[in-house]
C-alpha cells in the first residue's frame, strides 16, 4: 500500500500508464528518482518528450518524438471519443488527443489518474451536513479527486444512493466497470459531451438517487439541467469552470449556478438611502449550491458557506471573507473562520416602509402543532431546496422527507396535480392531506407554511395584504403593466415591498397619512 506526503492513501497504477508508452519514454521515466510524483507525460511530434512533477516541466531527451511513438502509444490506448480523450481500463488515467487540421493525432497528453484516500477529510464535516456542494479550481489542483473521494464517502460511510455522471470517466475510470476508489457509488458513463445535460436528468428520472455526482458543468445546458435536479430535492455534489466566487458570477453561462445576476431599477427614494445609481445587480434566484469550495491547493481550501448571503454581499459591494483550511503537514485541519456580513439578510429595502418587522424577519416564530412533533412534508414537483429554505427561515416546525410513507402531508403543484404517481394517490387515499400551489416560488411556498402554522403575529389584514400583494405580482407578471395595491399600515407595506423585490419586481409608496398604497411594475 502506498502514502502520499500527508499519509494518505494512494492508488495510481502508474505501471499501467507506463505500459503504453514507447519504450525508450519509459526507461528515461523510470530512471527518475521522484517518479512516483508523475503528473503528466507529453509527447508532441518532432519535439522532445517531457514530464511534468509537482516542482515542474522536465525534458526526458533531447531525441525529439517521432511519428511511430505517437501511433505506438495511439495503438494501444483505442479510439479517443469526441473530446479527444481516452483512457486505459480500470484506472484513472487520462489520454488526450491533439489532431492537425486533417484530423490525424499530432501531440498526446497523458496524465496521471489517482485515488486518494483520505483528502475529503478536509471537506468532510460540509459533506455529512447534506449541503449541495459546488468545487472551484484551477486544472490540476484536485477538483477530480476530491469529487471521487466525496462519492466514496457518501456511498460507502455514509450508505447514500450515489449516481456519478462519467462524462471523460474522469471520476470512475475506463471501461464498462468502474474503478474501486468511487465505493458503492453507482457511475452512469455519458455518450458525448454534448449530452451530459441529458445524462444528468436521466439518473435522476430513471435511478432515484439521493446524490448526483458531475464533474465539470460548463455550459447553460448543464447549469439548467443542475437546477432542475435541485428543486427536484436531489442533493449535487459537482465541479465548475472557474478559480473564485467572483469568476462564477462573471460568467453569464454558470451564474445561474449561486443564483444569477439581474438588473434591477430602483425607485428614487431607495437610490437616494443607498447612496447608489438607480440601475443595480441583485441575485435572481436561490442558488443551486448552498456551500461553494474554493481549491487554492492540493492541501488550502476556502469555503463559503450560504451561498445566497455571500452572492448578496458581493453584489452590495461587501465581499465576505470565506472560511479558510489548511491540512498540516501532521495532517491536522487548521480551520480559520471568515465572515459574512450580509448572509440570510432577507429584508425589505424600500426606504421607510423598512423600519417595520416583515414576513420572515429574525425572530417570527410559530407555535408547534401535532403535539411538539415536526409536520413530515413529502414533495411531488415542488422545489424541496427552496421549502427548505422557507421552513428554515420561518422557523416552523416542518422537515422534508425523502420517503412517501413518512409524510404528514404531500405538497405538489397545480401543473403537477393530474400525473400523481401511483404512490401518491395511494397515499392521497389513505387520508394523508394533499396540498396544492399554484407554483414553485418562494412566496408560495412561505405563504403555505403561514397559513398551515399558527403564527404569533398573524393576523387577518396581515394575510389580506400579502395574498393582495402576490395577485398582483402575477397580474404585473402577465401584463406588463403597474398594479396599484389597496391603501395599508406601513408594517403591511414593508411586507408588499419585500415580496415584489423578491418577485424581481419595481415597488414604490405613493399618497399620504391613512391613502398610502403601494404600486408594483415590471
Amino acid at each position: 500500500m502506498r502514502y502520499d506526503v500527508s499519509g494518505n492513501q494512494l492508488t495510481d497504477d502508474v505501471e499501467l500508464l507506463l505500459d503504453i508508452t514507447p519504450p525508450r519514454i519509459r526507461r528515461e521515466i523510470e530512471g527518475r528518482d521522484h517518479r512516483d510524483l508523475l503528473i503528466e507525460i507529453v509527447l508532441d511530434l518532432g519535439r522532445p518528450p517531457e514530464v511534468r512533477f509537482p516542482a515542474g516541466m522536465e525534458i526526458l531527451a533531447q531525441q525529439p518524438v517521432t511519428r511511430e511513438e505517437i501511433d505506438y502509444v495511439v495503438d494501444r490506448v483505442g479510439a479517443f471519443s469526441d473530446d479527444n480523450r481516452a483512457g486505459i481500463e480500470r484506472t484513472l488515467h487520462r489520454i488526450s488527443a491533439i489532431r492537425n487540421r486533417n484530423g490525424a493525432i499530432i501531440g498526446i497528453t497523458c496524465r496521471v489518474g489517482r485515488a486518494i484516500i483520505g483528502t475529503v477529510d478536509i471537506l468532510r464535516d460540509v459533506i455529512e451536513s447534506g449541503s449541495s456542494l459546488l468545487l472551484l479550481g484551477r486544472p490540476g489542483v484536485g477538483k477530480t479527486t476530491l469529487l471521487r473521494e466525496s462519492a466514496r464517502v457518501l456511498a460507502d460511510d455514509l450508505g447514500k444512493r450515489v449516481m456519478i455522471v462519467d462524462t471523460s470517466n474522469e471520476i470512475g475510470g475506463d471501461g464498462d466497470v468502474p474503478h474501486p476508489g468511487i465505493g458503492q457509488a453507482r457511475r452512469m458513463q455519458v455518450p458525448s459531451v454534448a449530452q451530459q445535460h441529458a445524462v444528468m436528468i436521466e439518473a435522476v428520472e430513471n435511478h432515484m438517487p439521493q446524490v448526483v455526482v458531475i464533474d465539470e458543468i460548463g455550459t447553460e445546458a448543464e447549469a439548467l439541467a443542475a437546477r432542475t435536479i435541485a428543486e427536484r430535492g436531489v442533493r449535487l455534489i459537482a465541479t465548475a469552470h472557474g478559480n473564485t466566487l467572483a469568476n462564477l458570477l462573471q460568467n453569464p453561462t454558470l451564474a445561474d449556478l449561486i443564483g444569477g445576476i439581474q438588473p434591477v431599477t430602483l425607485s428614487d427614494e431607495e437610490a437616494r438611502r443607498r447612496g447608489c445609481r438607480k440601475t443595480v445587480l441583485e441575485r435572481k434566484a436561490p442558488p443551486t449550491f448552498d456551500v461553494l469550495v474554493e481549491i487554492q491547493g492540493q492541501e488550502r481550501i476556502a469555503v463559503h458557506h450560504q451561498v445566497a448571503g455571500v452572492v448578496d454581499a458581493t453584489l452590495r459591494g461587501l465581499p465576505p471573507t470565506p472560511e479558510l483550511r489548511t491540512r498540516t503537514s501532521d495532517g491536522r485541519v487548521e480551520i480559520e473562520a471568515g465572515t459574512n456580513p450580509v448572509a440570510g439578510r432577507e429584508r425589505s429595502t424600500s426606504g421607510a416602509d423598512n423600519a417595520d418587522g416583515g414576513a420572515g424577519a429574525p425572530g417570527e416564530t410559530y407555535h408547534r402543532t401535532r403535539g411538539g412533533r415536526k409536520l413530515q412534508l413529502f414533495t411531488y414537483g415542488v422545489s424541496r431546496e427552496r421549502l427548505e429554505r422557507a421552513i428554515e427561515k420561518l422557523r416552523v416546525p416542518a422537515e422534508v422527507v425523502a420517503d412517501p410513507n413518512k409524510a404528514g402531508m404531500i405538497l405538489t403543484l397545480k401543473s403537477q396535480e393530474k400525473r400523481q404517481p401511483r404512490r401518491v394517490r395511494e397515499l392521497k387515499g389513505q387520508g394523508v392531506p394533499l396540498r396544492v400551489l399554484r407554483s414553485n416560488t418562494i412566496i408560495q411556498l412561505e405563504n403555505f407554511l403561514r397559513t398551515t402554522f399558527a403564527s404569533e403575529g398573524s393576523s387577518p389584514s396581515r394575510d389580506a395584504a400579502l395574498d393582495e400583494a402576490e395577485a398582483a405580482i402575477e397580474r404585473v407578471l402577465a401584463s406588463g403593466q403597474p398594479v396599484e395595491l389597496t391603501p395599508q399600515a406601513a408594517n403591511l407595506r414593508a411586507l408588499q415591498h419585500q415580496l415584489a423585490r423578491r418577485a424581481g419586481l419595481m415597488s414604490e409608496s405613493k399618497g399620504k397619512g391613512p391613502s398610502r398604497r403601494v404600486v408594483f411594475s415590471p
